[in-house]
């Protein structure tokens, strides 16, 4: 297959070639590689490709499968996921029943195949069925799981999680943490999140355990994160789009964590423009309007991520395009272990058309999730995608 006529994150014009399952080659003039059958697609110099976004969420996707489809299914969360230019993305265990085996993940990624649209990271709980105490379901999992994560709440007995990162140190897993101190976030959230992220970072340092801190909101928390790294602990941290976009004297929508301050914002711009921060990742959560009144925290974001991003960070702060691309395409993969997020010879193809300054206001009404849980004070966003491509993947 060969790609013409396309513009990459570089403003550069670019043609792909892609054969076997890889990009092949990158550059100008590649009609010659071609054969007389194979399909050429003309970007049109209109949009601009880009490697697909990974890991709808590096922490968060909430599918609800298995025991929550009435929020949200595979092929609901699939239709999202590749509206908004992702094909890969990493759900959490908080299903019913939760998932704390391999067979249970490995029937979500099957049922994600058969939608194909895009493919998925089944992640596994830490303690066994979010039970706070049992570890013994870790030292038996396969090769296949090399996440786990206690989505929703943390691990909140501190020796419970010392041992955790423990045994995935032997056993080479990465520990994704929602941090929250539970007894202290029912009174004061941002002291729960700072306090869990100190402890979570120190153990990780302390054992040498990959750890990937999940939706940083706070000044305090990414301080935490920055300083880990400084003194050598194997730590990465993503933040969310709905975290950069929005403050708390304009928002009060219910999502965990909440919605922070100017001040918490700008830090978390700063951490992006540091390099702190190495991934923004969705935590999309939709829930039905019946939960959503009941209080449940959460809010879809799939489909809005690329475009708020652009708008917020290269729009409006002068980010490189190029930039936000790493920090929603290669880096979640390279977390993730995948060869996908670069558009270069060898690597898998996943690509995605985007278009620019065109307009859109997000609110629940047209996002595609059954359940429509977005903020009536959506976003403006001035970037579209076009479903992305895994043809030649």
């Amino acid at each position: 297959m060969l790609i013409q006529n396309a513009v990459n994150a570089r403003g550069e014009a670019v043609e792909l070639y892609l054969s076997g399952g890889t990009i092949q080659a990158v550059g100008r003039g590649l009609a010659a590689l071609a054969g007389p059958d194979e399909p050429v697609l003309d970007a049109g110099g209109l949009t601009v490709l880009l490697p697909a976004a990974f890991v709808d969420d590096l922490h968060t996707t909430h599918w609800r499968t298995p025991g929550f489809e009435y929020k949200e299914d595979v092929e609901t969360g699939s239709r999202a996921a590749a509206a908004g230019g992702y094909t890969f993305v990493n759900l959490m265990p908080n299903t019913k029943p939760v998932c704390s085996s391999a067979a249970q993940a490995a029937m979500v990624e099957e049922e994600a195949e058969r939608a194909g649209l895009c493919s998925a990271n089944q992640t596994v709980s830490i303690t066994k069925d979010f039970d706070g105490v049992t570890l013994d379901h870790l030292k038996t999992l396969p090769e296949t799981v090399r996440f786990v994560t206690e989505d929703g709440h943390g691990v909140q007995d501190a020796s419970v999680m010392a041992k955790a990162f423990a045994i995935c140190h032997q056993r080479g897993i990465t520990i994704m943490s929602h941090a929250e101190d539970m007894e202290i976030s029912p009174w004061d959230y941002r002291l729960a999140e700072d306090l869990e992220t100190l402890r979570n970072c120190w153990l990780s340092e302390y054992y040498q355990t990959r750890l990937h801190m999940c939706h940083v909101s706070t000044r305090g928390a990414l301080e935490a994160v920055r300083i880990a790294k400084l003194r050598g602990a194997p730590v990465t941290c993503e933040v969310t789009p709905h975290h950069l976009w929005f403050t708390n004297d304009v928002c009060d929508y219910r999502v965990n964590p909440p919605i922070r301050t100017a001040d918490d914002v700008a830090a978390l711009i700063e951490g992006i423009k540091d390099g702190t921060v190495d991934a923004i990742a969705t935590d999309h959560a939709p829930h039905s309007e019946e939960d959503k009144a009941k209080g449940a925290a959460g809010m879809v974001g799939s489909e809005t991520a690329f475009g708020v991003c652009y708008t917020k960070l290269c729009r409006g702060e002068g980010l490189p395009l190029e930039l936000l691309s790493i920090l929603m395409s290669e880096r979640p993969a390279q977390i993730l272990g995948l060869n996908k997020g670069r558009l270069e010879p060898g690597w898998t193809p996943t690509w995605c058309w985007w278009t620019w300054n065109t307009p859109t206001r997000w609110t629940a009404k047209n996002c595609i999730p059954n359940p429509k849980t977005a903020p009536t004070t959506g976003p403006n966003c001035t970037a579209g995608s076009a479903p992305p491509s895994r043809a030649a993947s």
